[in-house]
């Protein structure tokens, strides 16, 4: 079996998901894959987070690379007969994070002005990038639980793997590895999400179905081909 190459931690994550129409997906997701829904619906999500010991395996996190904001844009695929995360577009303030993670990952990486605060339980975020931004405040609203399997919130977090195109435009899947979310019901103010309008995706006047993770630690695998 292949060792896992890259190990993080993912703190104070919101999970925001909207349903929007597959249609409105499905000229952002390459064709190798198929869209894959609830119930006959497509969701996105858009994913404010922060990542911190951040390293390869067998060396220790390096102050340079271990730690930045990243917020995500993702939906769910399909492909060679599993069920995983597309994402759209992956942000990080860390220049060197962001060029890692785009080369030997393959998935598409920006650099952005990030700025992150916490104010006792209060996450406040704010990412700019040319046109996708994001600014708002979260917070955990509940008691932490893992989620039921057969619910919409277990289908859309516990995902134990990735897809991209490799730079020949070949289906690729990166294996993730991590315990159940043990996730909160969260409240959530935000004043700017334009995260997903590069892609032309309205989101829409909806409330957004949202969970929050104080901490999750993660280990990757090196993607394949399908």
């Amino acid at each position: 079996m292949r060792s896992w190459i890259m190990a993080q931690t993912w703190r104070d994550l919101l999970f925001a998901h909207w349903p929007v129409p597959a249609a409105q997906l499905a000229h952002a997701v390459p064709p190798q894959f198929e869209l894959d829904l609830w119930e006959g619906q497509a969701y996105i999500g858009v994913i404010p987070f922060r990542m911190d010991r951040v390293h390869l395996r067998a060396l220790f996190p390096l102050p340079w690379l271990s730690a930045t904001p990243e917020i995500n844009v993702r939906t769910y695929v399909k492909c060679g007969g599993r069920g995983g995360v597309y994402f759209l577009s992956l942000h990080a303030s860390n220049f060197a994070a962001v060029s890692i993670a785009h080369r030997f990952f393959h998935l598409p990486y920006f650099q952005a002005a990030m700025k992150v605060e916490s104010n006792e339980e209060t996450i406040h975020y704010d990412a700019q990038a040319g046109d996708a931004a994001f600014r708002g405040c979260y917070h955990p609203s509940g008691e932490a639980a893992f989620t039921r399997p057969g619910t919409l919130e277990h289908w859309l977090t516990e995902r134990y793997c990735f897809f991209a195109l490799d730079r020949k435009g070949n289906p690729i899947r990166g294996e993730v590895d991590h315990t159940p979310w043990s996730l909160q019901p969260a409240e959530a103010s935000i004043e700017v999400n334009t995260m997903t309008a590069p892609f032309g995706i309205r989101l829409p006047d909806v409330p957004p179905l949202l969970l929050f993770s104080h901490k999750l630690d993660v280990k990757m695998w090196m993607p394949e081909r399908v």
